[in-house]
């Protein structure tokens, strides 16, 4: 499989890194505008052909698929053209600024025959495969509540507020564990050191089957923090994904109501039970993301960051925009 990859910025040298370490795979060119970032791409690849030409990649006869690592108001153009060139594509999160526009380039890979994969990378972090697994199977029971908190200090962006810029990572997870997508959207925010950009947000979120689930952004937070909790009526569970040794516990905690005969009477009995840290078997999301990737041009299926999957997370930053824009009213999803 000879790579090509657009954009050497953040995650364009770690995607180099990544196919590198594929059997069978060979990153044969790597595209950036900026002479700068060519000339440490050379340091560190000295083996990769280098191009400030996208075309160079999307249309060259000698790539058979093209990874875009670039900011998002270039993705519906580079994704179109290798696309239409017959080539595999998978783009970095989020797959384009709005619906339309991840509609007609999914429908476009559809009808090319192409796989379009998103770089929702969270699907592939371990210890979230580890909550699905037991999600799917009720260890938590029925589940109440999921709460996501994402904050740093920085860094902070002028293209897309905190909400875009972070909530999109725990809509991703929020989808994926509960193999769903929400109904209905409420989002606030504070516009502190730009007027129209938030620096932080809130956004409170409603699945099938009741399930609530909330999300604290920020880039204004003294602390870094990045913590999933879900709450199930047999179980709870904590994600710190700042704990590597340790990045998952279990609560056996809950809250049942006691009945009793008389009419009317009963009270709220709480159950705390043992603490459970099961053994997280630690991989990188990354190179996981990338392999399946490959699997999938090797056996035409469609990856689980699929390009409907990663239209389905921009569908809700747009209701949330929506909301935001609307003081927090709630929006239905698809209609923003």
């Amino acid at each position: 499989m000879r790579i090509g990859v657009i954009g050497f910025g953040q995650w364009g040298p770690n995607h180099v890194r990544s196919f590198g370490r594929i059997d069978g795979c060979e990153v044969r060119r790597v595209c950036d505008s900026a002479p700068a970032r060519l000339t440490l791409a050379r340091k560190q690849f000295r083996d990769v052909e280098l191009t400030t030409d996208p075309t160079a990649i999307t249309l060259a006869p000698d790539i058979d698929a093209v990874v875009v690592a670039t900011p998002v108001q270039t993705h519906v153009a580079l994704v179109k053209q290798a696309l239409e060139a017959g080539k595999d594509v998978l783009c970095e999160k989020p797959l384009a600024a709005t619906t339309a526009e991840c509609r007609l380039l999914c429908d476009l890979a559809a009808q090319k025959g192409r796989v379009l994969m998103v770089g929702h990378v969270f699907l592939y972090n371990p210890s979230v495969q580890h909550l699905k697994v037991d999600l799917d199977r009720g260890e938590l029971g029925r589940i109440y509540y999921m709460d996501a908190v994402r904050t740093n200090l920085g860094p902070v962006r002028r293209d897309v507020g905190a909400i875009h810029d972070l909530a999109s990572h725990d809509i991703s997870i929020f989808n994926y564990l509960l193999g769903a997508t929400p109904s209905t959207v409420s989002a606030t925010g504070g516009f502190f050191l730009q007027e129209k950009v938030e620096d932080i947000g809130f956004l409170t979120l409603t699945y099938p089957k009741g399930v609530v689930c909330h999300i604290h952004t920020s880039w204004l937070n003294p602390r870094k923090v990045r913590q999933l909790t879900i709450v199930g009526d047999h179980k709870m569970a904590v994600w710190d994904d700042m704990n590597n040794l340790e990045p998952i516990r279990y609560y056996d905690k809950g809250v049942t109501a006691d009945h009793y005969s008389t009419f009317g009477e009963f009270q709220m009995i709480l159950r705390d039970g043992a603490i459970v840290i099961p053994k997280v078997k630690l991989y990188e999301p990354l190179l996981r993301q990338d392999q399946e990737f490959i699997e999938c041009l090797r056996s035409r299926r469609p990856p689980s960051a699929s390009g409907d999957f990663g239209s389905a997370v921009v569908e809700v930053l747009e209701a949330a925009r929506a909301s935001l824009q609307q003081n927090g009213a709630v929006v239905k999803v698809g209609a923003a």
